[in-house]
Parts: C-alpha cells; structure tokens; sequence
C-alpha cells in the first residue's frame, strides 16, 4: 500500500512536468509504465493464489491494488496523446500481461487499449496499418500462453472488446476484424496445446495440436 501511494505520486509528476511537448520524457515515462505492470504482477497481490480467509482479510483491508493501479495505467496510457506512438510495440507486451492478470473488471478497462495501439499506428505510422502491434501481440501472447497465462474467459473477453471496438472504426471495421478473429483463434489453439501438454499423453493428440498452433 505504501509503494501504491509512492507510484501514485509519480503519475501525477509525470502529467504536471513530463507530458508536454516541450518537457515529454520518454524513459521516465517507459520506466513509470514497467514499474507500474512489475507492481501489478508482483506474485504477493495474485489474490486467486490465495485461500479464500487470506484473500478476504486482504480485500477488507487493502482492496484489489492491483485494480487500482491497473485503472491507472490505463488513464496514463490515454494521457500520452500523440506520444502514444513511442511506446508501440514496446509497450505491448506489458499491457498484455496486465489484461492476462484473472480480474475481471480490469480485463474489461484494459484490453481496450490494444484497439487504442491498433488505431494509434493506423493513423501516425504513414502505412496505413497495425503491423508492428499485430506481430508483437502474436509474439507475445504465444511466450505467456506457454508460461501458463491466459485463460478460455480471456480470449472470449478480448475478442468480444476487439470486435466491438473495431466495428465501430470507419476504415479498422475490415482489418480490424480479421485481425480480432485471427488473434482469437491463435489463442483458442495455444491454450488446447498448452493442456494437451500438461494433461493428455498422446503422440497423436499432440501433434493435431501442434499442426493447429502452426
């Protein structure tokens, strides 16, 4: 709660002297973001890791900080501005781990801002395209699905916000789409791998697996 309250004082730092064009900061500002996720993920908040005695003392006293912080990760996030392209596709993979974190409402304020990066290259990369978050995203998701994150809730959530968000895009509806699907049915293929792996001895199970992975 303490260090909450310390990171707390860095964001409102971060927005009265760092934001604007003249003073933006770019490393104070990638810094903020990675100390931000490291404290959300940090093992001692998992509270589904917890027995049900634990983590209700723990919500009685503190609150979920990781809800908390993870709202505001998001508004700094939509602070950023024009800026938000310095930070694509760095910053894709630590916003993924944060979406991955099993909280439901945080799920629901964070995985938006994947559509805000889709749209943020769209419009200021000069290609007219998501490539560098598609790619980061894919590459990303594969390396947490293995290390045991995400979850069949999490990829029904991401494609249903991803959809939603994207049709509502004059020219990201199309792209968009295909992109939200493709991304869905990549993850609905790692995690049967994954419990495959862990659960089913068969050759053949596991290599109709794969060949889908693939």
């Amino acid at each position: 709660r303490v260090f909450l309250r310390a990171v707390n004082q860095f964001t409102s730092v971060l927005n009265r002297f760092f934001l604007d064009q003249t003073n933006f900061e770019l490393q104070l500002w990638n810094n903020y973001f990675h100390l931000a996720v490291a404290f959300l993920t940090h093992e001692s908040l998992q509270l589904e890791t917890f027995s049900q005695a634990k983590r209700n003392k723990i919500i009685k006293k503190y609150g979920d900080m990781r809800k908390e912080i993870g709202f505001k990760i998001r508004d700094m996030w939509y602070n950023l501005g024009p800026h938000k392209i310095k930070f694509i596709p760095a910053m894709v993979g630590p916003i993924l781990e944060v979406t991955l974190v099993p909280e439901p409402e945080l799920r629901k304020a964070t995985i938006p801002i994947f559509f805000d990066m889709m749209q943020c290259e769209f419009n200021l990369s000069g290609n007219r395209n998501f490539q560098l978050f598609e790619n980061e995203l894919i590459t990303r998701l594969d390396q947490e699905v293995e290390g045991g994150r995400g979850d069949e809730q999490y990829k029904i959530l991401l494609e249903k916000l991803l959809l939603e968000h994207c049709r509502k895009h004059k020219y990201l509806a199309a792209p968009g789409e295909v992109f939200a699907l493709l991304v869905s049915s990549l993850l609905e293929n790692l995690l049967d791998y994954r419990t495959i792996v862990m659960h089913d001895e068969s050759k053949e199970n596991r290599m109709s697996c794969t060949v889908n992975v693939l």
